[in-house]
């Protein structure tokens, strides 16, 4: 019902994206550009995601800094690394894949997100 106001979705992708509380805060359902732009707030959502990609941009120009100076000075530099998956190899396919690694599950029963950064 009403679907063609719903661009022809269907109820499952409609609610893909619908907002979960007690999800971690890195969780892209927080976007805070894309509930803007649910909300047909276009022009707002236009600035804020802006604003993000040029966050992600200082974000990423600072470890390459700090991989830089950690080159120059010979000093170990422990480059970015997902905080719930791991990169490995597939046994089967032995292609390099993303798998979980623990750690989700029971920051969200214990509403922990100390280790998730600031990305939003």
């Amino acid at each position: 019902k009403y679907a063609e106001n719903m661009y022809y979705f269907s109820e499952l992708a409609l609610t893909l994206n619908a907002p979960e509380n007690g999800t971690a805060p890195t969780d892209s359902r927080r976007r805070p550009d894309q509930r803007l732009m649910e909300n047909g707030r276009w022009d707002e959502a236009n600035a804020e995601k802006q604003r993000l990609e040029e966050k992600q941009r200082i974000s990423r120009k600072r470890r390459e800094a700090e991989a830089a100076r950690a080159t120059e000075d010979g000093t170990p530099y422990d480059p970015y690394k997902p905080l719930w998956f791991e990169r490995k190899k597939d046994p089967v396919t032995q292609e390099l894949a993303h798998v979980y690694k623990g750690g989700y599950w029971e920051s969200k029963e214990k509403q922990d997100w100390t280790l998730c950064p600031d990305i939003f």
